[in-house]
């Protein structure tokens, strides 16, 4: 089984290559453009194993596309590179726009190409999988959760770009029969997260001592999903979804942006005490609220529990408890990450 993975050096991405080459016999071609997001030293503990092969390249490329294709022989794809973060979409959303449309686009014209030229037996088995995100729902009220079924109402340029991507690839299995499933899914957490997102942001400025950001009042609400228990999710997708099916992906989790900062900072005070620094929950400052930020997000997986026997291991606690200790343990990653340009700074104020 080859499986070919866009975004494979991503968070989501690296945990997805990790995990199958870790606990399946697949071969894994991982397509990445390496941009600020993209670190190959998340994918250090499998860059030689021998079911590995790593090609740096840019989905909007159709020529290098239809190359990687054409070499490699994918019987399965799985589609998870992306612009991902919601405040820079806010102060530039042409990336966004150009990645996650017009790169999903060239990626399913590439898919279909090669995909109408295979035997009948491999047509039959070939699956592309859009891996996306339950922000194309929009925002909920205080009670409901997103299922399947709910409409897009993308209220941010990502989200809209994902919802945008999510129809293109609809279309192509309603249009073409290209056999494609989707899954959308909740806040991912965990180790290897580029530290523009909320919790490695915290971790790390707590860490330092650092005030941390808190948009708002903090009362707006995410549900969690650890990374690794996302990998598990989207590989039994691949392989047990039925095409043209969505599946949505959620940790059960419900927590405000404030419970999830406080929880960090008691973790990091009871795991790494410093005394100069006192109770973290000191370095807690409100700042004002992002653009247009949504109120609250909950996913209905029960879909993906009933036909795919699929449910999350960890629960917040676990699962932050796992992702603080490895931002203590592997300070060397987060250092080099931040060497580049990004210095845990202020994103998505619509400033350019």
């Amino acid at each position: 089984m080859n499986v070919l993975v866009t975004g494979g050096a991503g968070f989501i991405g690296s945990a997805v290559v990790r995990h199958l080459l870790r606990d399946t016999d697949a071969v894994i071609i991982d397509v990445d453009k390496l941009t600020y997001a993209g670190n190959l030293d998340s994918l250090a503990e499998v860059a030689d194993h021998p079911r590995h092969r790593f090609v740096q390249a840019d989905i909007c490329d159709a020529a290098e596309m239809a190359s990687v294709f054409a070499e490699h022989h994918p019987s399965l794809v799985m589609h998870l590179a992306a612009e991902s973060h919601v405040d820079r979409s806010i102060d530039g959303p042409s990336a966004f726009i150009t990645t996650n449309i017009l790169g999903t686009y060239s990626l399913l014209e590439a898919a279909r190409a090669y995909w109408s030229r295979l035997p009948d037996d491999e047509r039959a088995g070939f699956r592309f999988h859009h891996v996306s995100t339950d922000e194309v729902y929009g925002s909920l009220g205080e009670t409901g959760s997103f299922s399947e079924e709910s409409p897009y109402r993308p209220n941010s340029p990502y989200s809209a770009s994902k919802a945008s991507s999510d129809h293109l690839v609809r279309a192509w299995h309603h249009t073409y029969g290209l056999p494609v499933v989707t899954s959308n899914c909740s806040n991912n957490y965990g180790p290897f997260q580029f530290p523009e997102k909320l919790i490695p942001l915290c971790i790390l400025k707590g860490l330092r001592g650092e005030s941390i950001p808190v948009y708002g009042r903090g009362d707006n609400i995410r549900d969690w999903l650890y990374v690794e228990d996302h990998a598990r999710a989207l590989e039994i997708v691949m392989r047990r979804g039925h095409p043209g099916e969505t599946y949505n992906i959620g940790g059960h989790n419900e927590k405000t942006n404030l419970e999830v900062v406080r929880a960090i900072c008691d973790t990091l005070d009871d795991l790494s005490p410093e005394a100069r620094i006192g109770r973290r929950t000191g370095l807690i400052v409100f700042v004002p609220d992002r653009p247009g930020h949504d109120r609250r997000y909950a996913i209905d997986a029960s879909k993906a529990r009933r036909r795919l026997g699929w449910t999350p291991q960890e629960t917040f606690d676990s699962g932050l408890r796992r992702t603080v200790e490895w931002y203590l343990e592997n300070r060397a990653w987060w250092e080099r990450v931040l060497d580049g340009r990004y210095r845990c700074e202020r994103l998505g104020l619509g400033v350019n």
